[in-house]
């Protein structure tokens, strides 16, 4: 259900950017030229998509073999072109509708933070996997070239590209709202000001020299820290990053390939949200939220659940 609400969702915003709407037909809210699907913030569509690309790519690793073949380089493009020609593709195809979603959101963070993670898991997978799959090196190359390249080309990665160029750290002011709001922290460091008061609060210490109302700090991290405060948002980290290891831990030992591949798609999504988390506030979506929740519990559950084996 969640790559199959991550698809819808990417179709949605895809077909609304295509069409050139002026308004979204649901909301009403202009669409200004970057995809949205059925949300008002384009970046949290982007880590919406982002984290149901995660568990995709997890759960496409799941169904690749891990028995080792002496292929010839003929054999091996005869495997590979099998692979896609597969039910495999279904999964495949679905990686691809989002990534053109994701693209076409116009998400600097989000689509660098995407493929970081997963360049970051990728490589620490064919470390500490006891028998990795055949193609999860080719799986990731053709992630990186055929989609993010060939794909990106086509639906306007140069656009995210030049936005990425075009940032200056004097112009953007949500880096400013971040540093402003130290001050908070250091006042409330111990119980915060409490849950849902950053945009009663912050206004009293925002200084002259740029304006506008802001609700939220465009930095999870400090967020919490303000809102909560150190002790608490220290202890949820922790509780993240322990959800991370089981997931790395699951990659480890685990031989269920199943359970493997969606360790995989758990860790990758988390260490998006660790990036994303630093630059925006997708933590403050609800439906985000919700599913970085469900992410971290399947951490647990592929660490400690039986295999089917055992459970017969």
């Amino acid at each position: 259900m969640i790559i199959v609400s991550g698809c819808l969702q990417a179709f949605y915003g895809t077909l609304l950017n295509l069409l050139q709407f002026e308004l979204s037909p649901i909301w009403q809210v202009a669409e200004g030229g970057r995809a949205r699907g059925s949300f008002v913030y384009p970046n949290h569509f982007a880590n919406f998509l982002a984290l149901c690309l995660s568990l995709a790519v997890g759960w496409l690793l799941s169904e690749m073999s891990t028995q080792k073949r002496h292929h010839s380089i003929r054999g091996t493009l005869l495997a590979s072109v099998k692979m896609l020609l597969s039910r495999k593709l279904i999964l495949r195809l679905a990686v691809i509708i989002m990534i053109i979603g994701l693209i076409l959101s116009r998400s600097r963070m989000g689509n660098a933070g995407l493929f970081t993670a997963l360049g970051a898991v990728a490589l620490l997978a064919l470390v500490i996997y006891r028998n990795p799959p055949r193609l999860l090196k080719p799986l990731v190359i053709s992630i990186f070239i055929l989609d993010m390249i060939i794909v990106g080309s086509m639906f306007g990665l140069e656009k995210v590209k030049q936005r990425i160029e075009d940032t200056s750290f004097a112009a953007e002011i949500r880096d400013e709202v971040a540093m402003d709001s130290l001050p908070i922290i250091e006042q409330h460091w111990l119980f915060g000001t409490g849950g849902g008061s950053f945009y009663g609060v912050f206004p009293n210490y925002q200084p002259n020299i740029y304006s506008g109302f802001f609700d939220h700090a465009h930095n999870d991290y400090i967020q919490f820290a303000v809102e909560f405060g150190v002790i608490v948002t220290v202890l949820l980290g922790m509780w993240v990053l322990y959800a991370l290891f089981l997931a790395c831990r699951s990659m480890m030992v685990r031989q269920d390939k199943l359970y493997r591949g969606v360790a995989f798609g758990c860790a990758m999504a988390i260490v998006h949200m660790l990036i994303h988390s630093t630059v925006d506030f997708n933590l403050q979506s609800p439906s985000n939220t919700l599913l970085f929740l469900t992410i971290i519990c399947m951490c647990y559950l592929v660490r400690y659940l039986p295999s089917e084996a055992k459970s017969r």
